[in-house]
């Protein structure tokens, strides 16, 4: 037997308010405009430490490290409210995954560069170490005609300052 019962209607499919449009929106610019400034700053550095100017691109260290506060801020809104997001403004979301793809492939080229500076400070500060310990070794050999090692006391170590 079907009974018909008019008070059970169907619901209404639920549309997202102007309101969560509007606030999901604004997550999405949130997270561009941290991206984007982020970005800048990053190309800022890289072309710094590729002119040889470390001094300037340490500078930097503070305003990226504000900069990435941001940008890990609103990913975690974004990454908090992606339901929301994509009922609300399903169109955002391609959008967002290319800039972040931009943004990926930026900040590896980035870490390259940087990467890159590294290893040679560090094979510049090895080969003056190695000139040092050198010219502080006696040339001495032993009996059977071999140099002799040296001891402990000819080996200088070098200090370095890190803050430059």
């Amino acid at each position: 037997m079907n009974h018909f019962n008019a008070s059970r209607q169907p619901m209404p499919v639920q549309r997202a308010n102007t309101a969560e449009s509007a606030a999901a929106r604004k997550l999405a610019e949130d997270l561009m405009d941290a991206m984007s400034a982020l970005l800048g700053l990053v190309e800022r550095e890289t072309e710094l430490v590729r002119a040889g100017k470390l001094r300037e691109a340490m500078a930097l260290g503070t305003q990226k490290s504000e900069l990435s506060r941001r940008y890990v801020g609103a990913v975690g809104q974004v990454k908090a409210n992606q339901k929301i997001l994509s009922q609300c403004a399903p169109d955002l979301l391609p959008s967002l995954h290319r800039h972040h793809d931009t943004f990926r492939a930026m900040l590896q080229v980035n870490l390259t560069v940087l990467a890159t500076a590294h290893a040679v400070s560090e094979n510049i500060v090895r080969g003056v170490n190695a000139e040092m310990q050198r010219k502080n070794i006696p040339n001495t050999y032993t009996a059977a005609g071999r140099r002799a090692a040296p001891g402990p006391r000819h080996i200088t170590p070098i200090s370095v300052s890190r803050s430059l």
